[in-house]
């Protein structure tokens, strides 16, 4: 980028299947804990903050996702470590066995949350750097991916954001392991970008792409974290005017004139 005008699992169709009764697992909210897993979705209604009641089933997809959006707004609200099973289960409506048929632990569930989103901000980089050959607007689209997704725009669920840059699991090496990949793949989608114009040696662009991914994710969080102290596009424009006018003094290879 230089000087130019220029898995989840479990997801098919069909209903709830009973999981594994007994999983071995170093967590507390294990399966192991509970009783047999059997269908459960036929106990008395029961909805929480709109989730739907107990009463009706759903094809394993959508019982999945139902699942995924409760489990976020609990960790979202109380961090990992406060979280439980039981809360997640009653948010989204279901019992706790029916819980235990998706996702063995709490864990996994936080972990199948981890990969769902990183994906997605991965995802919204790598756009960015496709979308156009202007570079400029290069630079805004990356900017804007790292707004969009600590605004929470694309989300079915708010505070995704929160689940990647502000875990209270980093001790865990699946939650660490998450979070470093997703910035090394951010970093790396913009660095081919850069390399590719500039020739530059991949040492190089790797920091100047770190730059952009770091600055843009710093400067998305302040401005949530300040209720959003001015508009989300006048703040984007600012960020992206500061790299763009670092970055574009690069010049572009074979432009002999630079």
């Amino acid at each position: 980028m230089a000087t130019a005008a220029t898995g989840r699992a479990g997801n098919g169709s069909a209903p709830d299947e009973p999981g594994p009764t007994d999983p071995t697992l170093p967590h507390s909210d294990s399966a192991a804990a509970n009783p047999t897993l059997t269908h459960d979705d036929s106990a008395a209604a029961k909805a929480s903050n709109g989730a739907p009641g107990r009463g009706g089933r759903l094809p394993r997809s959508a019982r999945r996702k139902q699942l995924m959006a409760a489990a976020q707004e609990v960790f979202v609200a109380n961090g990992y470590h406060a979280a439980a099973m039981d809360d997640i289960a009653d948010r989204a409506g279901v019992s706790k066995p029916v819980l235990y048929q998706h996702f063995p632990g709490k864990l996994e569930l936080y972990l199948a949350l981890l990969d769902l989103h990183t994906t997605e901000l991965v995802g919204a980089v790598r756009s960015a750097m496709a979308a156009t050959t202007d570079n400029a607007e290069r630079v805004h689209n990356a900017v804007s991916a790292y707004f969009d997704f600590v605004d929470g725009e694309s989300a079915d669920v708010q505070g995704a954001f929160r689940l990647v840059f502000e875990t209270d699991l980093r001790n865990e090496p699946a939650v660490r392991d998450r979070i470093a990949g997703v910035s090394r793949r951010c970093m790396q989608a913009v660095a081919d970008t850069i390399a590719a114009d500039t020739g530059l040696p991949r040492a190089q662009v790797e920091l100047l792409a770190a730059t952009v991914t770091g600055t843009s994710e710093v400067a998305a969080r302040w401005w949530l974290e300040s209720e959003r102290a001015l508009p989300k596009a006048e703040a984007v424009r600012l960020i992206e005017g500061l790299v763009w006018r670092g970055i574009s003094n690069f010049p572009l290879v074979g432009d002999e004139d630079r």
